[in-house]
């Protein structure tokens, strides 16, 4: 009786052990490998952080400061704005602190061709 007893221990460990050496396997995935992703291969995952248009640095999650802006496109004809047409510019907190956010908006509208020079 003790040997079945024993022997019943051994294979519980044994598939507790099994659980953790798969755990184990997952936790070593890299970021690219652990994407969460749907039936035809998309990316779905519900977090996507964003990288700041002046100093290409990644935004982090709890950056309050952070701000983008939508700049329309606008028709020349009629003066309204083009539905779902716009050039987007995201500024991280630290540019905002240091006061540099409407230089780095100016020059990244005159890269983009939105404004002529401003200085």
């Amino acid at each position: 009786v003790s040997t079945q007893s024993t022997w019943e221990a051994v294979v519980s460990t044994q598939s507790t052990w099994e659980a953790v050496v798969s755990t184990q396997s997952t936790w070593g995935l890299s970021r690219a490998q652990s994407k969460m992703q749907n039936d035809k291969g998309e990316v779905v995952d519900l977090y996507l952080p964003r990288k700041c248009s002046a100093t290409n640095r990644i935004i982090n999650a709890k950056d309050h400061a952070s701000v983008q802006i939508n700049f329309a496109k606008v028709d020349s004809v009629t003066g309204k704005a083009i539905p779902n047409e716009f050039v987007t510019y995201a500024v991280c907190g630290i540019v905002r602190q240091q006061g540099e956010s409407d230089d780095s908006i100016n020059r990244l509208a005159e890269r983009d061709g939105l404004i002529h020079k401003v200085f």
